[in-house]
């Protein structure tokens, strides 16, 4: 007969495990196992071993355009009130661009005494092409789609969102012939969302494949030559999240941090391994719902948006990038200079939502506001992924503040929920 602690092992050991931790472990397990390959020569193996990860990340891609589509529409047909929909808009927005002023001014504050860029010799290094960022005026028109399918097949998550808004407005103002529809889409609704939590539970392994890959194929050599400018990024990232979020969901909020970081480790570390705010999406969506007790007509809202124009933690990327630069080339800022590079990147997380590559179109355009060579990026572009993974997992972190705390100002959190400690939660 098998004793009784080792049939709790065998059955509910790692199966009975809440997700966050089996994510944890297999972050630790994955770096490990990447640091070993890559100082033993093996970096095809941790190659080789990116393939599962790279299946998850495609998985967690083939729910979003559904997932945002649907859920937003849902949404909307549950708010009546086209007045409150109107304030979550407003501050939804207000939020995000408030909040990336502040980073990219912790970014530049920490840069300054970092000083990443000293003692760096950059050499003759090749540029990447600068791209013109998309003017305001352009952007916004860009919002309305010409083909709603053509942007559901591109991915062009800024036209999903404007399309599902008017849709789900429209189902509202048809009224009752319009009540089969609304019935449709909140079934399609919880059907998607239980296709989330399936692919969701196979996120440890696609974390580990990638953070492996990542470990075996930068290894420790190549981060530590430009090991100040990663600590600096790092740094800020801690900061602006325990900081700012963390100060948000205290003082405004009135909640308890703790909670709000335990219920949101899922998101930050798939967004943290595969560097997408998007394909972050569908997870954080299930874990502000979840694990936080956020109705689904803000999150629905609040965190497509976010994911698409939040640009906190690629805002503070600009600062500590530019000053590396300025450092790296003996270049001296003004305190003009110093302004400028937090007004160009506040404003230009803007113009460049939703623009592939956003990260070189910003940095391109804040060096070359106060004057600085764009060879610098060349350089940094040799640890971008390192960087990204940073940023990302900042933005995701913002897009989930912001989604409480409007949660929290428009009545719709459930505080039981949100106050359960996340040991006492459902396995996954």
């Amino acid at each position: 007969m098998t004793p009784k602690n080792e049939t709790r092992w065998s059955v509910g050991g790692w199966r009975g495990l809440l997700l966050w931790k089996k994510i944890a472990f297999a972050l630790a397990l994955g770096a490990t196992l990447g640091i070993f390959l890559n100082m033993s020569g093996n970096q095809a193996i941790a190659e080789s071993i990116k393939l599962i990860g790279t299946a998850f990340i495609a998985a967690i891609k083939m729910l979003i355009v559904p997932l945002v589509f649907i859920s937003l529409v849902s949404g909307m047909t549950s708010v009546s009130d086209m007045a409150r929909m109107g304030r979550i808009g407003i501050k939804t927005i207000a939020f995000y661009l408030g909040t990336t002023a502040f980073a990219i001014t912790i970014g530049v504050g920490i840069a300054v005494i970092v000083q990443p860029g000293v003692g760096i010799e950059l050499g003759q290094v090749t540029a990447p092409e600068a791209r013109e960022a998309p003017s305001l005026i352009q952007t916004l028109i860009g919002i309305i789609p010409n083909n709603p399918v053509a942007a559901a097949a591109d991915g062009n998550i800024l036209q999903i969102i404007f399309f599902a808004i008017l849709f789900g407005l429209a189902i509202n103002l048809a009224g009752e012939p319009a009540k089969p529809l609304r019935n449709i889409f909140d079934a399609l609704n919880a059907a998607i969302l239980k296709l989330t939590e399936i692919v969701i539970a196979f996120a440890p392994y696609g974390v580990f494949a990638l953070i492996a890959w990542v470990a075996g194929t930068y290894g420790l050599d190549v981060l530590l030559p430009l090991g100040k400018i990663i600590f600096a990024l790092y740094l800020g990232c801690v900061i602006h999240g325990l900081v700012v979020y963390g100060g948000l969901i205290t003082l405004v909020a009135k909640l308890n941090p703790l909670r709000f970081f335990q219920g949101i480790f899922e998101p930050q570390m798939v967004a943290f391994t595969s560097t997408s705010s998007s394909g972050t999406l569908p997870v954080t969506m299930t874990a502000v719902q979840q694990n936080l007790g956020v109705g689904r007509s803000v999150s629905s809202f609040t965190l497509p948006l976010g994911a698409t124009i939040n640009m906190d933690g690629t805002c503070m990327y600009q600062g500590v990038a530019a000053i590396f630069v300025a450092q790296a080339f003996g270049v001296d800022l003004s305190t003009t200079d110093y302004l400028t590079i937090i007004l160009t990147s506040t404003l230009a997380s803007i113009g460049t939502a939703g623009v592939p590559g956003a990260g070189l179109v910003m940095l391109s355009l804040v060096l070359t506001s106060v004057g600085l060579p764009l060879e610098g990026v060349a350089v940094i572009a040799g640890i971008d992924r390192i960087l990204d993974m940073a940023r990302t997992a900042l933005n995701v972190t913002g897009d989930a503040a912001c989604t409480v705390l409007v949660a929290k100002s428009e009545d719709d959190l459930d505080e039981d929920v949100y106050n359960i400690p996340h040991c006492l939660k459902t396995p996954v």
